[in-house]
């Protein structure tokens, strides 16, 4: 296999906390698929803890591992978001956002404390949560005739495809989840049946 097709993220949200000089760093830790939750959470977060001073974040998204975004929240440049991000890139983990909510206690960190406090509240938070392998897998929607329903049916069950969605009639349609490293064999099969159509959908 020329790629992996697996990543890592977390199950279910967690938290940790760090404290400094009286400063309480708490971090949470949140499954996300889409940038579009990223808000959400944020706006969740600056209700439950409307005293915090400093909501900090980063994030990293899709599989490939190739977005990501990091906020400082009006900490000094570099000490925040940064060392969050590194917690993730050092963990592997993707499809992952931590914010870290920070109660001022009044004495100053300067830049090494806080690089520290946010690190260390976000390596809380990872240990603290059930991390789990997911593999990647496209989304497809295949369109084909009632009378090849016993062909289709049958490729459906020997590659154990996920079906998302599925509509019979005179034409029938197959929405189906399948596994990267699977795709070209899968393809291959349905490839043979006359006249079906196929669409790519997404990666997930």
């Amino acid at each position: 296999m020329l790629f992996d097709d697996t990543y890592k993220t977390i199950e279910i949200a967690s938290e940790g906390i760090f404290r400094d000089k009286g400063s309480k760093f708490i971090a949470y830790a949140y499954p996300i698929s889409g940038e579009d939750q990223v808000k959400p959470i944020i706006a969740d977060l600056k209700t439950n803890h409307a005293k915090a001073r400093h909501w900090c974040y980063a994030y990293r998204l899709t599989p490939d591992r190739s977005v990501f975004r990091m906020n400082d929240d009006g900490e000094p440049s570099g000490t925040a978001g940064r060392p969050i991000l590194n917690c993730l890139l050092s963990s592997d983990l993707t499809n992952i956002i931590i914010v870290v909510v920070r109660y001022f206690g009044g004495t100053l960190l300067g830049v090494p404390g806080l690089i520290n406090a946010y690190k260390n509240a976000a390596l809380e938070a990872i240990a603290a949560s059930h991390i789990i392998t997911k593999t990647v897998n496209d989304c497809y929607e295949i369109h084909f005739e009632y009378l090849q329903i016993n062909d289709v049916m049958k490729i459906v069950k020997e590659e154990s495809l996920e079906v998302l969605s599925q509509h019979f009639d005179v034409s029938c349609n197959i929405k189906f989840e399948v596994r990267k490293a699977q795709l070209n064999q899968v393809l291959n099969k349905f490839d043979k049946i006359d006249n079906l159509k196929l669409k790519y959908l997404t990666t997930v």
